[in-house]
């Protein structure tokens, strides 16, 4: 038997390649299925299996583009329901892989379908539990993102305790847990770094599963510290219950070279976004009028869903050459299907043409530290999640989370110089450059951020307070 964990950083998500015997079953699949493809070439083996812990929130599943592909059965869990065919797999069920049997462990709380995959080897034993988005590392999903009618947050948060207790906590101890998410995610409040772990482990570590914990303790330790998920949640939920488009639709529909007179009439005569992918302090020395920067070596997709609103917007990206093929790919992963195109040669071609450029007034802490001083009621602006500025913050400053930009776009100014950081420098330009396109022209980034305030020692800083979530 064989288990492999593909992990994706910009997600912080576990996808997992099982094998036994020449069959092999996928749990959890990214949209882009061509790795999967590659892999079970490799081992020549059959893909029998498309295993979905639930309908997924964070990210839209490569499942029916596996199907297509290798004639592969789709399992959900009890309940689960959808538009395309699917085997809704019963509590308890065994399936055959090889010389192993998944059993279904029906596990409902983060959403009413979650179910957990656990696989007994070649010798009956309990040996590894694929517990998607139920069981993290250090922590548990979030109960609040399947609320529906009379199935409260509290209601799926009673779900998840009896589903632990009764199916996740009476395993093995030595059983291995692969979970759906690790450090990062959205799907849980403040899980681990860590990407693997044990059942004893975990049950010695972890809050939700302290063995005395009564099911009112439980129900609000979870659900304190959550705040509101991020809007595109809902969205690429919806689509993983949908017969959606095909994976390589959308790169050709975006995979289309632009020269800079082309982008140009198609940015002017449409409503395309134009999106920048480039690093944040390339971006701030000069970019297209108009457009925005989300830099694809942060958390590139997550906050692409978090602050573009709608799945169907076309986009226009300026990447750095040789890397539109993934900007395309990452932004799929998150719903983001109309690319229609890039800009052949990326910004350098367009600073060639002699088009007009724009830029951002980026400044070190040293001179932020100057400016303050000649004027005191100088705006800084925080931009980093409310948990980080409760943490630790500069005295004295205002907190307006990247998150909620249109609500924290209220407490700017547009006729005083603000001065915008983050924790490093990768939000800040984000949050500027979204609203320099809605016209705010007096908004100052701070280089290196917050960290960078803090290590220099020219501004007081709150004592620190250790953050009861991460989101």
């Amino acid at each position: 038997m064989k288990i492999e964990q593909i992990y994706t950083g910009c997600l912080a998500q576990g996808a997992y390649y099982i094998e036994s015997n020449g069959e092999a079953a996928i749990v959890d699949p990214l949209r882009e299925y061509k790795p999967y493809l590659d892999r079970l070439h490799k081992s020549k083996a059959k893909l029998k299996y498309v295993l979905e812990t639930h309908f997924h929130a964070d990210f839209v599943s490569g499942h029916l583009d596996l199907a297509r592909h290798t004639g592969a059965k789709i399992v959900y869990g009890p309940s689960a329901k959808a538009e395309f065919d699917l085997y809704e797999a019963k509590d308890n069920e065994m399936l055959p892989l090889g010389n192993v049997f998944i059993k279904v462990l029906h596990t409902p709380g983060h959403t009413m379908e979650s179910s957990c995959f656990l696989v007994i080897d070649e010798h009956g034993k309990e040996h590894a539990l694929f517990s998607g988005d139920t069981l993290f590392i250090g922590d548990v999903g979030r109960p609040d993102l399947a609320q529906k009618g009379d199935i409260t947050q509290e209601v799926l948060a009673g779900y998840l305790f009896d589903s632990l207790r009764n199916k996740v906590m009476t395993l093995q101890e030595d059983v291995i847990v692969y979970p759906g998410h690790g450090a990062g995610s959205a799907c849980g409040k403040n899980m681990s770094s860590e990407t693997i772990d044990t059942i004893g482990h975990q049950l010695k570590n972890n809050y939700a599963l302290r063995a005395n914990m009564t099911r009112e303790e439980f129900v609000k330790e979870v659900l304190t510290g959550l705040m509101p998920p991020p809007a595109y949640f809902p969205k690429n939920a919806a689509m993983n219950k949908m017969d959606s488009q095909s994976f390589m639709e959308v790169m050709e529909r975006g995979s289309r070279p632009l020269d800079v007179a082309s982008f140009r009439f198609i940015a002017e005569e449409t409503d395309a976004l134009i999106l920048d992918t480039r690093k944040p302090e390339e971006f701030v020395n000069g970019f297209i009028p108009g457009s925005i920067n989300i830099g694809l070596d942060g958390n590139f997709a997550p906050w692409a869903g978090a602050l573009i609103p709608d799945l169907k917007q076309e986009i226009l990206l300026v990447t750095e050459p040789g890397r539109e093929e993934e900007v395309i790919t990452r932004l799929s992963r998150v719903g983001f299907d109309y690319t229609i195109g890039y800009l052949e040669g990326g910004f350098s071609t367009y600073l060639a043409s002699g088009e007009k450029v724009d830029s951002i007034e980026s400044i070190d802490v040293a001179e932020l530290r100057r400016r303050v001083d000649k004027d005191p009621h100088t705006a800084l602006l925080d931009v980093r999640r409310k948990s980080e500025y409760d943490a630790e913050h500069v005295l004295n400053t205002e907190v307006a989370p990247l998150d909620y930009i249109n609500e924290s776009m209220s407490k700017i100014h547009k006729n005083q110089d603000t001065f915008v950081y983050c924790a490093g420098g990768y939000r800040s330009v984000i949050f500027i450059s979204i609203l320099k396109a809605r016209g705010f022209e007096n908004l100052i980034n701070v280089k290196g951020g917050f960290n960078a305030i803090k290590d220099s020692g020219l501004f007081n800083v709150s004592a620190f307070h250790a953050p009861t979530s991460l989101l």
